[in-house]
């Protein structure tokens, strides 16, 4: 599975990849370099809008343990957890971006190896 990326979130993202510290890069940000590397890339006109990216508001389920979770995709500056913002260099954002709703996927995340379902996609804010 290729994660599909607008234009602008693939810009976005490899500029931030790019300004970050080399002594400041973490697995997270190895992998989404990685990541967005092999995502197909399509004009910002042409996403789906059930695809996660950047500022997407998304309910994931947790496949073996049932458990959901709710979160916003934002850049690094306006995560924040106690809000539902989740950032896009933290395990899960990394695991998320470019995937679409009803897919399942699987990722190492702190927890261990995980299977997510994407069960919504949308642009709400998270309440």
């Amino acid at each position: 599975m290729k994660p599909i990326l607008t234009k602008s979130d693939y810009s976005t993202i490899k500029e931030l990849i790019l300004n970050t510290p080399s002594h400041m890069i973490t697995k997270e940000i190895s992998l989404l370099a990685r990541e967005i590397e092999k995502a197909k890339k399509v004009p910002d006109s042409k996403i789906e809008p059930q695809v996660i990216r950047i500022n997407s508001v998304f309910e994931v389920q947790d496949v073996s343990s049932g458990q959901l979770l709710n979160f916003q995709l934002t850049l690094p500056k306006d995560g924040n957890i106690a809000e539902k913002k989740l950032s896009i260099l933290s395990p899960l954002g990394v695991a998320l971006i470019g995937f679409q709703e009803g897919m399942e996927i699987e990722w190492v995340l702190p927890g261990g190896l995980k299977k997510l379902k994407i069960l919504t996609v949308g642009t709400s804010v998270v309440s």
